[in-house]
């Protein structure tokens, strides 16, 4: 557990700090160079993934923390469904920009929310509870240092429809290889 918890603050630290420490970032990159300190920044998060799951793999999941409701499952579908389509949505031009200001970070609360809605496990709230209050806080901070938004020009909802059709289909290939890659089968 303590190496998921350590990789779990890792992620959150390390996407913290530009937000947190917009002029000592600066200064790292005036120091070392753009490049070299994307790599560290990657080579810090590579390592905090790794924590993470080797972290998860080695708890034992058997241990309740709470007694997920019944209804518990459905939420964490929809949920988890919405997540996947935020998640995508910083990127290809479209409307949910107009709405929401930070839709993967907001596609990352209903993912973790989604989880916590339907797995009671002491790991199960390190993981989601740790990633969605990251993500929280990590769209307050955005906003603070980045001031007001302008929201971007309304497109067609063709790309909408694109959108939502490539965040279905991402859903759909991890609905169904979940069990694979991450254990528990979210169709039973």
């Amino acid at each position: 557990m303590t190496r998921l918890a350590l990789g779990v603050l890792l992620w959150s630290v390390v996407h913290l700090f530009p937000a947190v420490a917009v002029g000592r970032r600066k200064a790292l990159i005036d120091q070392m160079g753009e490049y070299p300190y994307k790599g560290i920044f990657t080579l810090l998060l590579i390592l905090s993934l790794y924590l993470i799951i080797s972290g998860w793999g080695s708890t034992v999941p058997e241990e309740i923390f709470y007694t997920a409701p019944e209804w518990g499952g459905h939420a964490a579908g929809l949920l988890v469904f919405i997540g996947f389509i935020l998640f995508f949505a910083p990127y290809p031009p479209n409307n949910l920009k107009r709405i929401l200001r930070h839709p993967q970070l907001i596609g990352m609360v209903c993912w973790g929310a989604g989880h916590l809605l339907a797995i009671g496990s002491p790991r199960s709230i390190v993981l989601f509870g740790g990633l969605t209050i990251w993500a929280l806080v990590e769209i307050v901070l955005i906003n603070r240092r980045d001031g007001e938004w302008i929201k971007p020009d309304k497109v067609s909802h063709l790309k909408d429809l694109s959108l939502v059709l490539f965040g279905s289909l991402a859903f759909a290939v991890f609905l169904f290889t979940h069990h694979l890659m991450f254990g528990g089968d979210p169709l039973t």
